[in-house]
């Protein structure tokens, strides 16, 4: 690791750390930074602002920093194995993947916290299967602008699905209705706890397969030629992208973009390497995950907009950005 890259790491940790203060004290009150720092490192449940900070600020603070993490990580790993510039978990369909399997299990009854996680992770690979074989029975097979226009089209026809299901029932549904816009506001109760878990799983394979990701990133014949099993390691990281989409999902609902954007500007701080893009995926997918819900809270004060509806207004012109330099 070169001198300029470890010093990328050296700001990145401490920034987390800023972002994630500050994120704690923004909200409907604004609570000054000495009184955050007091509320962690000494909890005095007397005082209402550490009871806030604690109760409800710091799980959100955590949420937003580990959805953000898995959909980056999960974004980063897609565009290595795909070598397409272009592959995200919400371009290629697996966030309409995921979202309209959980509103489908809601609606079927199966919404215990254990099911959550485990409907995202096969609605996600559901369409990540249809997504590909859309895209590899055109003329001309998978490209990248062919699985870019197939998972379009099958975002489209999920969330058509899933918009007529909440229609059949608006009373059941209305607090899914906020969370399919991507939100961080609320809690999912014991759901976090299975979502995290599925979370660990995925950076974990991601972590431990980055290696040979790199090797896999310059071509299949370069990579079988290090001694790497391609279709392994393609079945590896397959698991590991589910993994992390489903528990970013059943956290935060379907954020968009947050695993195009971030990945791209990692290379460019720390290269090609996954060794070093997947745990700066990690840092820069929580940071941006927490910016994007301060912006969600502070541009409209007091009234407080969905952090998806920020992330795509980031996302979107970035993406029309990478298609013009990239195709």
């Amino acid at each position: 690791m070169t001198g300029m890259r470890a010093g990328v790491f050296l700001f990145a940790i401490p920034g987390l750390a800023f972002v994630f203060a500050w994120h704690i004290a923004v909200g409907a009150k604004v609570i000054p930074l000495r009184t955050v720092v007091e509320a962690l490192v000494a909890y005095d449940e007397t005082l209402f602002d550490h009871v806030v900070i604690r109760d409800l600020r710091v799980p959100r603070a955590l949420i937003g920093a580990a959805a953000g993490a898995g959909l980056a990580v999960a974004g980063a790993l897609m565009q290595g194995v795909t070598r397409n510039p272009l592959a995200d978990p919400g371009l290629l369909g697996l966030l309409a993947g995921a979202s309209f399997l959980v509103v489908l299990g809601s609606f079927a009854g199966l919404s215990a916290p254990s099911a959550i996680p485990a409907l995202a992770a096969v609605g996600a690979l559901g369409a990540a299967a249809l997504v590909w074989g859309i895209a590899s029975a055109v003329p001309g097979g998978a490209t990248p602008m062919t699985l870019v226009l197939a998972g379009a089209a099958v975002t489209a026809f999920l969330a058509a699905l899933t918009a007529i299901m909440l229609l059949l029932d608006e009373t059941s549904f209305d607090s899914l209705r906020v969370w399919l816009t991507g939100t961080l506001a609320g809690t999912r109760g014991a759901t976090e706890i299975w979502a995290v878990a599925w979370l660990a799983l995925g950076l974990t394979v991601a972590l431990s397969a980055s290696r040979q990701v790199t090797a896999l990133a310059m071509g299949d014949d370069a990579a079988t030629g290090l001694g790497v099993n391609v279709q392994k390691l393609r079945l590896a990281i397959l698991l590991s992208v589910v993994a992390l989409t489903a528990s970013a999902v059943a956290l935060v609902g379907p954020m968009g973009f947050v695993g195009l954007v971030v990945p791209h500007i990692v290379r460019l701080t720390v290269g090609h390497d996954y060794r070093l893009i997947v745990p700066g995926a990690a840092l820069g997918g929580a940071i941006f995950m927490l910016l994007a819900d301060i912006a969600a809270r502070m541009l409209l004060a007091p009234v407080e907009i969905s952090t998806g509806l920020i992330t795509a207004l980031v996302g979107a012109p970035f993406f029309v950005w990478l298609v013009r330099a990239r195709l």
